[in-house]
């Protein structure tokens, strides 16, 4: 694969999936979804910050961005063309690549009073995170 790839890729497929992606976390990581269990896990303080810093949404948001861009690299590479081989891409992305990265940091950090918990929440958001956007780029090929 070489980065010409680029150049062939359904851009706004791309910017749709990451916007999904990262709404998905604003879902996920709700209080009435995960939040809570993944700030108990993680040792966060449960109150409410009085002012919230714009890079908790820009990191996000810029990592959404590039896991949609590789997975969309990858599709194109594998010629994924329909919904269903876009889902399995970002399924097995999510599985094959992302689940493990985080369990390994994750479940391994005994500075969370829920290591597992910590992981399980943050891996399981990645797994369907990308298994939706494989969905939606594999759909707008």
């Amino acid at each position: 694969m070489s980065l010409t790839v680029l150049g062939d890729l359904n851009w706004l497929a791309v910017l749709v999936a990451t916007i999904a992606y990262f709404a998905l976390g604003v879902v996920w990581y709700a209080e009435y979804a995960f939040g809570r269990a993944y700030q108990r896990a993680s040792g966060w303080d449960l109150n409410e910050p009085e002012k919230i810093s714009p890079t908790v949404f820009v990191v996000p948001l810029a990592t959404c961005f590039v896991l949609t861009l590789v997975t969309a690299m990858l599709g194109a590479a594998s010629n994924t063309d329909n919904i269903m081989e876009g889902i399995l891409l970002g399924l097995l992305i999510g599985v094959g690549i992302a689940l493990p990265v985080r369990f390994v940091t994750g479940a391994y950090d005994m500075t969370k009073p829920a290591p597992i918990t910590f992981a399980a929440i943050g891996a399981g958001y990645h797994v369907v995170g990308l298994t939706l956007a494989g969905a939606i780029l594999g759909f707008w090929v």
